[in-house]
């Protein structure tokens, strides 16, 4: 995500706010562009930002990882019980390969223009508006992000903790949820998104990405245990209209659906995108990349992708077939506070969710300080100040909003199509020049009908998400 060092390097180049010489880029796009094949000992392109990544491999496909799996993974089951099994991987391979795709977009944007600044970029692109526009998105979708995961803390703490105690989660007043989040924020989430660099998080997010490889190992060992009729087994599954009894098959047939669809299929979609996003966070991680190249990071991104594809097909598919239709949107409500190994998840979950919400943090901060700071160093008092504004308004904002479902879908329809689909396509198109790729090579055709295929998946799936709205189906199933 977002490196705060890279607030403190403005790009200080006249050269941004005008053309490049022509030697300039001609020098960039032998490097970057495939159409120039660079030879074997030349040293990697120059950025106008001069920074020095010192961050491996491995760390950054972590970092980049744990940008993308975040709290969309609990959705995805309940994607998968409206979609179908078929088309629910379809759908997720398609949107993994479109995601990949505008992440090559944006790094040969920057390798033309010597900028790894999503912002910049849309400067660049747009003139000042685009660079406006580029960073309220990223806002706008960083703290959606934000607040998913804080909800989680909000809803499943007070089950761990009254489970550990012994007691009833709506008793005491320090198990209020909305107390707890506040609790968190201070002690563990703004200590680390006081970090200057990202790269110190790359050891969090493995240890994040730990605790969600251990939640796919659980929901497969419960598909098994549970079977169909969850009643007999030792472990009961609890309903959430009605928390006093079981539920016994859940769904009576036990038929998983291959294809299947209805009202609801229009929030599974958003939600399979909101799973993906991770471009406000490619730039800043290429620019703390050890030796970066755009094949290197490509490789980083196609590497990370690859993981969670891989994470989420098999999550949603023993998600889908433990519940089958009844799965909710957040799918560990579907299983029981007393269950020892739930509670072990929940754990997990809770501190995968907590150590991502940092790493969020830093392309908010980074695109305010672009938009607000643009030409002042780095200052701690700024650095701590933006810090501590973002988690308030996040955690006002999670204890006003009632359920997560709302929080996927809108944010999945708006900013997630503009930051895989619009933002990419559009920078490729203005900022590769027309000497290189002309306007109607096929890499340009390609990247406008990228464009058009956002924008339709914007207006279709918020279309249907109001029209739910409108006629009081948004809460169907107890959502």
């Amino acid at each position: 995500m977002a490196i705060s060092s890279a607030e403190g390097m403005e790009l200080q180049d006249p050269k941004m706010n005008g053309a490049l010489p022509g030697n300039a880029v001609e020098q960039e796009h032998e490097g970057f562009l495939p159409s120039h094949s660079p030879s074997p000992g030349r040293k990697p392109a120059q950025f106008m930002d001069q920074f020095e990544g010192k961050t491996s491999f491995g760390m950054s496909v972590f970092n980049l990882s744990n940008a993308i799996m975040g709290s969309g993974i609990l959705g995805l089951a309940y994607a998968m019980a409206h979609t179908g099994i078929l088309l629910f991987l379809a759908l997720l391979l398609c949107i993994a390969l479109l995601s990949s795709y505008s992440i090559h977009l944006l790094l040969t944007c920057a390798g033309v223009v010597g900028i790894r600044a999503y912002e910049q970029l849309g400067q660049r692109a747009l003139g000042p508006a685009g660079k406006v526009v580029v960073a309220a998105v990223i806002c706008l979708h960083n703290v959606g992000a934000m607040s998913s995961y804080l909800f989680i803390i909000k809803s499943e703490l007070p089950l761990v903790i009254a489970t550990f105690l012994d007691m009833d989660p709506e008793g005491d007043w320090f198990l209020k949820g909305n107390l707890l989040i506040i609790i968190v924020s201070v002690l563990i989430i703004l200590p680390l998104a006081l970090m200057r660099h990202l790269g110190y998080l790359g050891y969090t997010s493995g240890l994040s990405l730990t605790c969600m490889l251990f939640f796919l190992i659980s929901v497969i060992y419960k598909k098994f245990q549970l079977g169909c009729t969850v009643g007999h087994n030792g472990t009961a599954v609890e309903s959430k209209s009605s928390p006093s009894l079981p539920i016994h098959g859940l769904n009576t047939s036990c038929e998983a659906q291959m294809f299947t669809a209805d009202s609801q299929m229009f929030y599974t979609v958003p939600i399979m995108a909101f799973a993906f996003v991770c471009h406000p966070e490619v730039l800043p991680i290429y620019t703390e990349l050890c030796r970066p190249s755009k094949r290197r990071m490509q490789a980083v991104a196609n590497v990370s992708i690859g993981a969670m594809f891989c994470m989420y097909g098999l999550t949603a598919t023993f998600g889908y077939l433990t519940f089958y239709s009844s799965v909710e949107a957040e799918m560990l409500h579907m299983y029981s506070q007393h269950d020892l190994l739930i509670l072990c998840v929940r754990l997990a979950v809770l501190l995968a969710v907590t150590l991502t919400v940092p790493v969020v943090l830093f392309p908010i901060r980074r695109a305010l300080q672009q938009l607000l700071f643009p030409s002042k160093a780095f200052s701690w008092p700024r650095h701590v100040a933006i810090a501590l504004i973002l988690l308030v308004l996040v955690n006002v904002l999670v204890i006003c909003v009632p359920t997560i479902r709302d929080i996927f879908g809108v944010i999945g329809s708006t900013s997630a199509p503009s930051l895989i689909f619009i933002l990419p396509s559009i920078f490729y198109l203005r900022i590769v020049p027309s000497e290189v790729e002309p306007l109607y090579s096929w890499p340009k055709i390609q990247a406008l009908c990228f464009g058009v295929l956002g924008v339709l998946f914007m207006a279709i799936s918020l279309g249907f998400m109001f029209a739910n709205w409108a006629t009081g189906q948004s809460h169907v199933s107890g959502h």
